[in-house]
């Protein structure tokens, strides 16, 4: 199969990856330097237009789609009106992420469990609900904001702060909702829009610091699986992903692609942080790993409105990612350091999701750089294997958490 993945980070490395395991022709756009050791990297214009055209002229099987920003631009829309299948959800679909006032809106019309809320388009009434909340307080920015754009305030002035610079941009939106307690846990559903497989749940690490301290980022590490109950993974299915999908269906907008459900184990069952419309990052670098069956595949069958979740086949084992990201992430990245990879063991990998090459360097190209991920017969096994693997790579400032699965008590010796 003749397979197009869009994007350039360690998500659309460790997709490709899982693509190439089962012998397919792979290409990618952008690609990175990792991606280009597995798979052709092609050039081309990133306007959903121009990708579409690519894929038709390339005579591709099925596209794709990484990245939410490609989502949001109607890539899967433009590939679906020149008769390219296309793994994703459309631009309307992907409102789920895209929006998240609007995202939060379809929770409670079609009774998707979720955290109070309310939504705001100006700063003054966004400032005087925040006055009046219960701290903490959660602020999100209403947009698309690559997994960050989320403050935790501990008080009204950062809340305040927080709101101050969501309304600097023309257009904005910012959504202020209560704090939820418990364990947060991603769960991703493969869908054809009416039929879904579950992927292994996983938990992010998103701040800079260990112990959870420091501003968000798009994600420092992965532990999975990261245990559910059945009766809450039973929960998960009836009243979210099953809403979901049929909500989506209902409002004439059918979601077809990855459905990444962040989610909160409270006190009263789980409950939805936020959607997300396509594959986490760097959640894909962890669960992607473990599918024995084949992801293009899947994916061709879940565009056609085919997929058969039978046939979706994960491995028993764990999977841990370590994120080593440059010095000044995430406020100001430093890129053009020089990297130096060891050759990845079995049961390894090491993703690009931010690197460059100049003259056979390697270089460091953006905040998060790599996703060292490593898989074993338990989680305490993956991640030693994983910190081992960190430990050889010369990254001159690299910053990385060593406390990755801490809230398991993960410890590394």
């Amino acid at each position: 199969m003749r397979v197009l993945v869009i994007g350039s980070g360690g998500r659309e490395h460790a997709i490709v990856d899982a693509c190439v395991r089962h012998g397919h022709a792979v290409s990618c756009t952008p690609g990175n330097p990792g991606i280009a050791r597995l798979a052709r990297v092609l050039s081309s214009a990133q306007d959903a237009a121009s990708l579409a055209e690519l894929a038709v002229n390339e005579k591709i099987d099925v596209v794709i789609v990484g990245p939410e920003a490609y989502l949001a631009a109607g890539v899967v829309d433009e590939c679906t009106r020149r008769g390219v299948p296309a793994f994703g959800p459309t631009r309307a679909a992907s409102q789920l992420e895209g929006d998240k006032a609007w995202s939060k809106a379809f929770m409670m019309r079609h009774g998707i469990p979720t955290a109070g809320h309310q939504s705001f388009t100006s700063l003054g009434p966004a400032l005087a609900h925040a006055r009046a909340q219960t701290l903490p307080t959660v602020i999100k920015d209403a947009g698309l904001k690559a997994g960050k754009g989320v403050t935790i305030a501990a008080d009204h002035a950062q809340a305040e702060a927080a709101l101050r610079d969501i309304f600097t941009q023309e257009g904005a939106g910012a959504v202020i909702e209560d704090f939820m307690t418990g364990q947060e846990v991603s769960i991703l559903a493969l869908s054809d829009g009416e039929r879904y497989a579950l992927t292994p749940p996983s938990q992010d690490h998103k701040t800079i610091f260990e112990g959870d301290r420091g501003p968000m980022t798009g994600g420092m590490g992965v532990v999975c699986p990261f245990p559910v109950t059945d009766e809450q993974l039973e929960t998960i299915r009836r009243d979210i992903i099953e809403k979901t999908l049929a909500g989506m269906r209902a409002e004439g907008i059918p979601f077809r692609g990855v459905l990444y459900a962040g989610l909160m184990l409270t006190a009263q069952g789980p409950q939805v942080v936020e959607f997300n419309a396509r594959f986490g990052d760097p959640e894909a670098e962890a669960v992607l790993p473990l599918l024995n069956s084949d992801l293009a595949q899947h994916t061709l069958d879940a565009a056609r409105g085919q997929l058969d979740p039978a046939t979706v086949r994960f491995g028993e084992g764990a999977s841990a990612v370590v994120i080593l990201a440059a010095p000044g992430y995430p406020a100001e990245p430093r890129k053009g350091i020089p990297l130096e990879l060891p050759e990845a063991p079995a049961g390894t990998q090491i993703y690009h999701a931010g690197t460059a090459e100049q003259g056979g360097q390697l270089l460091s190209n953006g905040g998060r750089v790599l996703a060292v991920t490593a898989q074993a017969g338990d989680l305490p096994g993956a991640l030693q294997k994983a910190y081992a693997l960190a430990g050889q790579i010369s990254f001159p400032g690299a910053q990385y958490r060593r406390d990755i699965g801490f809230r398991l008590s993960l410890h590394r010796d």
